[in-house]
């Protein structure tokens, strides 16, 4: 008697959704200090009165190959929120250091101060 596929079909089911739940899509648009969106200021001067939270615990992966900078992670602004976004790896460029993502106090709110390559 021939075992219906249903137990095995479900379970690989389950192991496609799990995988496929890791997929982030970032919407097209803007971008600022690289590959993130950029901020949606609060006001004409770019400041969120909403501070931005401790960075994120981030699983860093195996270089593409020798000569690559990880780049981490940071908070942007986009819709009225914090979000995200993760970190990535980057042709180092000789000669130029990174200077990462940061916030910058202004007044009574925060500014976002983009990532960017600096001149050694």
């Amino acid at each position: 008697m021939m075992q219906t596929p249903t137990r095995r079909t479900f379970a690989l089911a389950l192991a496609a959704s799990g995988l496929l739940s890791a997929c982030v899509v970032v919407p097209a648009g803007r971008h600022y200090g690289g590959r993130g969106p950029a901020p949606a200021d609060d006001d004409e001067d770019g400041v969120v009165m909403v501070p931005p939270p401790p960075p994120q615990a981030e699983v860093i992966v195996a270089a593409p190959g020798p000569g690559w900078l990880w780049i981490a992670g940071y908070w942007a602004w986009m819709a009225g929120r914090h979000v995200w976004i993760g970190g990535r790896w980057e042709a180092n460029r000789p000669g130029y250091r990174w200077q990462p993502h940061g916030w910058q106090r202004r007044g009574r709110g925060w500014r976002p101060v983009p990532g960017r390559w600096e001149r050694n």
